[in-house]
């Protein structure tokens, strides 16, 4: 049997995990002194309930050698193959101390994603699609590691806040922007998050978005694909549905039907609440 292991980079919950049947790694966060597992005693909506009542940026810790090995050891105890699937390896040591741990394992497959949130997520449920169709091990790494240089992760942060607390860009830049009610349009770029645009209130940053998924060849509607929002309301995504509903129209008659999920602790850190974003893989 193949078996997914994937962190919690990728907005999947220990709940969520369990009903996708995957296994999750998660990631530690930490608030001052107390530590949480990501997904598992902090919830995406409790982490940002305390992002947003703490004047601190939290950390978060990379899953290190020993957490891993530890998992592998446990998943291929039946004789069963394991494909984890990392968060990007621009953005953290977690693929490394993956890579190294599974050295110690003849049925462990590691691969990294170049991605983040729900980025991340679709690769896993393409994985788990080749792994339903009955696909060896080998075979499905060799299809995720072709397909995720098509996945497409763009968004539209609402404030520059929680960039700037994060060293991102300087405190000027960033009162400037607040000023002037800049959205930031950033994407997942060969795993590196980089801006790619910006536009001033919310409808224009809306169409920005809508513009950028039809130039990076729009959306493969038959791949894993969803829409992801950060924060405590939903608010912003429903106002990004209407502002894009000629994307969407063709293939949903409603809108409830697209999938939708929370962003988490490892990239809501960087980008606070009200943030709005869309994964897939391109055509």
């Amino acid at each position: 049997m193949i078996k997914i292991l994937i962190d919690s980079a990728s907005d999947i919950d220990a709940e969520e995990a369990r009903s996708m049947g995957v296994e999750l790694l998660p990631i530690e966060v930490r608030f001052g002194e107390e530590v949480y597992l990501d997904g598992v005693n902090l919830s995406h909506r409790q982490f940002f309930e305390k992002l947003i009542e703490t004047n601190d940026i939290p950390k978060t810790s990379q899953i290190n050698e020993y957490r891993w090995g530890e998992a592998f050891e446990k998943m291929i105890a039946n004789g069963d193959q394991v494909i984890a699937i990392t968060l990007s390896s621009k953005l953290s040591g977690t693929f490394t101390c993956a890579k190294n741990a599974a050295k110690r394992f003849k049925r462990v497959y590691v691969v990294d994603s170049l991605n983040a949130a729900a980025g991340e997520r679709v690769l896993a449920e393409y994985a788990l699609r080749l792994a339903a169709e009955k696909k060896d091990a080998a075979t499905i790494v060799d299809e995720l590691n072709e397909k995720k240089r098509k996945i497409c992760v763009i968004a539209v942060v609402d404030t520059l806040k929680y960039l700037r607390k994060g060293g991102r860009i300087s405190g000027v830049a960033a009162i400037a922007g607040e000023m002037l009610s800049v959205k930031p349009v950033v994407s997942v770029i060969d795993g590196e998050v980089k801006s790619v645009g910006k536009a001033i209130g919310s409808k224009r940053s809306n169409n920005l978005l809508v513009q950028l998924v039809q130039k990076n060849g729009g959306i493969d509607f038959s791949m894993p694909y969803g829409l992801m929002y950060s924060g405590l309301s939903d608010e912003y995504l429903k106002k990004y549905l209407q502002d894009s509903r000629a994307l969407w129209e063709k293939h949903f008659d409603d809108p409830s039907r697209i999938p939708v999920h929370l962003i988490g602790s490892t990239i809501g850190t960087h980008i606070g609440p009200n943030a709005v974003g869309v994964a897939f893989f391109h055509n």
